[in-house]
């Protein structure tokens, strides 16, 4: 056996058990939030294709710091589904909004609230870290920004079903990129694991965050076009006359993103590296297979 297969696959190995580490805590904690994730399509593939997100997006981290990204991914999946396919009117759906938004202030959840629950308990886990005290008020905006756009969505999925509304236009579409709860991950990952350095620059990488997240979009709109027909989700796709349109755009925030990453490698190359091999991660991933279940 050649010795750079070898190190390469023991690496690969290492990495796919951090990923077994974190789907075990995920089971655990989906176990302990069964009004949340009952369902076909929260299956153990699901725990199991987040945890190996985090886990090759951010390599030398232990399982321990990857265990708050892990479940900060795992509230925006129930978010999503609470939103998206559970709400049957917009006072449901401001229900969900309020209640987020509270608890991320620092209200505390009610009873009957096991969405607020497990929000309530990551953010008091990023409190504990001391840095939360100056940086609580980018979480909490990324926070407001995800609910905020998958409420949007919502909006636009029933007026059209409702009304026969037109759907919202592509740059539009896009620019509601935080519906993905991509960004609001990785706030807590910096937050949670990241140095001073990192922290000095949370803003700027939140700014390429964003930009990461509008290319992880597309590529999951590419990938998922035949189940969001099904499932009655939008799709860059509907929205575009030719599928170049969106593989071009993917292009051009790729190169986009690779500007913006380049000053940043200096001063914070594992957080720079992070978001690259998120695109890099989605890039393969969505070749063949989706995170969700059935539903």
């Amino acid at each position: 056996m050649l010795p750079d297969q070898l190190s390469a696959a023991a690496e690969q190995g290492r990495i796919c058990a951090l990923a077994a580490q974190g789907q075990r805590d995920l089971q655990r904690q989906a176990a302990r939030y069964p009004d949340l994730f009952a369902g076909r399509a929260f299956d153990a593939a699901l725990f199991s294709n987040i945890a190996l997100a985090i886990a090759f997006g951010a390599p030398w981290c232990t399982a321990e710091q990857l265990r708050l990204t892990n479940r900060m991914v795992l509230w925006g999946f129930a978010l999503d589904w609470r939103i998206d396919y559970l709400a049957k009117s917009r006072a449901d759906v401001d229900r969900v909004v309020a209640g987020a938004l509270a608890v991320a202030e620092g209200a505390s959840p009610d009873a009957d609230d096991p969405l607020g629950r497990l929000l309530a308990e990551l953010r008091d886990d990023l409190a504990a870290v001391p840095a939360f005290a100056e940086l609580g008020d980018a979480w909490r905006a990324a926070v407001r920004r995800t609910v905020t756009a998958m409420a949007r969505e919502w909006d636009w999925k029933t007026a059209r079903e409702r009304d026969g509304a037109p759907l919202p236009g592509f740059t539009e579409y896009l620019a509601n990129a935080d519906n993905l709860a991509c960004t609001v991950v990785n706030v807590a990952h910096w937050i949670w694991t990241g140095d001073a350095e990192t922290h000095r620059r949370l803003d700027r990488l939140v700014t390429v965050s964003d930009e990461v997240q509008r290319v992880l979009r597309l590529v999951n709109d590419l990938a998922t076009y035949e189940r969001d027909l099904e499932w009655g989700d939008l799709n860059a796709l509907l929205l575009v006359d030719d599928r170049a349109e969106v593989d071009q755009r993917i292009v051009e925030l790729v190169e986009r993103c690779t500007e913006l990453l380049a000053p940043l490698a200096g001063g914070c190359p594992l957080q720079a590296a992070y978001l690259a091999r998120q695109i890099g991660f989605s890039s393969g991933f969505y070749r063949s297979a989706d995170f969700w279940g059935q539903r």
